[in-house]
């Protein structure tokens, strides 16, 4: 039986892929077969997708990225192949899915092929990798702009914790272990254990790490698992639809600074300098700041779905993750000092600052009909033609059947009156 199922799986990675020179393999569905065979990294798309247009060259840098790896990287028509979509559970356009074993790992990053990348990277290996080495860390750091560390002796509640978190995180973060010499010499190291992250050229300390035996398991595995959900990102990102649910699971204010870029991936001047001092006062003050806000920057389309309002450039949004609330500077953003911006802050934390939105009905029905608004509008200006098309049939359609349904019996009750002046 082995024999067969290799057999079958040496022949499904021969014969699956388009074209010869292609790094990413086109399954078909005898992969249900060999699912379970090793490690494979699965697009499942739909050739109508424009997400999935968009995603294709990227998914190919990915099978390019990883072909000298143990991952298999493949792609599934879910068109063609609809039992393997279903015996998945894909349920929209394109998901992405690492397969190790009988484990399924659905990606729900941004989709660059950094991201993608080192996505597969984490979830080949182990929850937490040891490092032996001291040049170890040297590498570590220039591929990974974001790492945890535990530094000490493998044991007790702080590494019980630490494993737990490593696996509930591992698609998300990296996770090392390593002694206290090797650590040393990297990292300041007063104790250990210790649970230290490295981000952006720095390092933090668990605040627990010092503390952790006065406290219950359970309450050090929350406790961890709250600082590692605030800690593996970065401090100043750009915040998409990717990744902002993720953001969000931080229950911190999201402070997000809107600007537009060109089709060069450029800003105005005016909205770089706004950006830059935004990330300057977090950069600066991060010991006030970093506990309560977790600052980024977007671009407008996100921030007007957030508004429910069209906001001009450079401008200044924050977003409550627990209620939806949100709040706008009251000052023109082009005229605010980082004084200004601190006052606002702060205006925030004391709930003295003017909110906007929520959870309410009536504002999720208000926010449905202004995205229905605004997809009407960009398809418009996208292509009038297609749009009318797509509306104007099924609206010209709707109007035949109600004039058939409604005007029938005028036009009986008129031959009926016909009738009876004839028989006078």
């Amino acid at each position: 039986m082995n024999f067969e199922k290799l057999l079958i799986s040496t022949l499904v990675v021969l014969f699956s892929s388009k074209t010869w020179g292609s790094r990413v393999l086109e399954l078909s569905d005898r992969f249900l077969d060999v699912r379970s065979e090793g490690m494979w990294y699965i697009e499942f798309y739909a050739p109508y997708c424009g997400y999935c247009k968009k995603l294709e060259p990227i998914w190919n840098h990915v099978g390019q990225s990883l072909h000298n790896t143990n991952i298999r990287v493949g792609k599934i028509d879910c068109t063609r192949f609809k039992s393997v979509c279903h015996s998945f559970k894909v349920q929209g356009y394109p998901t992405i899915i690492f397969i190790r074993g009988n484990n399924e790992y659905v990606f729900n990053g941004e989709r660059t092929k950094d991201e993608l990348v080192h996505f597969a990277m984490r979830m080949s290996g182990p929850p937490i990798q040891q490092v032996t080495r001291v040049e170890s860390f040297e590498i570590l750091k220039a591929n990974n702009p974001i790492f945890f560390v535990y530094v000490g002796k493998q044991s007790g509640s702080l590494w019980d914790s630490f494993y737990i978190n490593a696996e509930a995180h591992q698609a998300h973060g990296y996770f090392y272990a390593t002694t206290e010499e090797v650590a040393g010499k990297h990292f300041f190291i007063d104790s250990s254990p210790v649970i230290l992250v490295y981000k952006e050229n720095s390092h933090y300390t668990f605040p627990l790490s010092d503390s952790f035996e006065s406290f219950e398991l359970s309450h050090l595995n929350g406790t961890l698992h709250n600082w590692i959900t605030c800690e593996r990102f970065p401090t100043f990102p750009k915040i998409t639809r990717e990744n902002i649910y993720l953001l969000r699971q931080t229950k911190k204010f999201l402070a997000l600074v809107v600007v537009e870029e060109n089709k060069l991936n450029e800003l105005m001047t005016h909205e770089l300098e706004f950006r830059d001092m935004i990330e300057r006062i977090i950069r600066t003050k991060r010991s006030k700041y970093h506990e309560f806000f977790q600052f980024g920057w977007t671009n407008p389309e996100l921030s007007h779905s957030i508004a429910m309002d069209t906001l001009s450039t450079p401008h200044l949004l924050i977003l409550n993750s627990t209620t939806n609330e949100h709040h706008l500077p009251e000052d023109d953003p082009l005229e605010m000092t980082p004084e200004a911006v601190e006052i606002f802050l702060e205006s925030v934390l004391n709930q003295s600052a003017r909110v906007y939105g929520g959870d309410f009905f009536t504002i999720r029905m208000y926010r449905a009909w202004f995205e229905l608004k605004r997809l009407l509008w960009d398809m418009w200006r996208g292509n009038p033609v297609l749009t009318c098309v797509i509306f104007g049939l099924p609206l010209g359609f709707l109007s035949l059947i109600c004039y058939s349904i409604f005007c029938a019996d005028i036009m009986d009750a008129d031959e009926e009156e016909d009738v009876h002046e004839k028989k006078e």
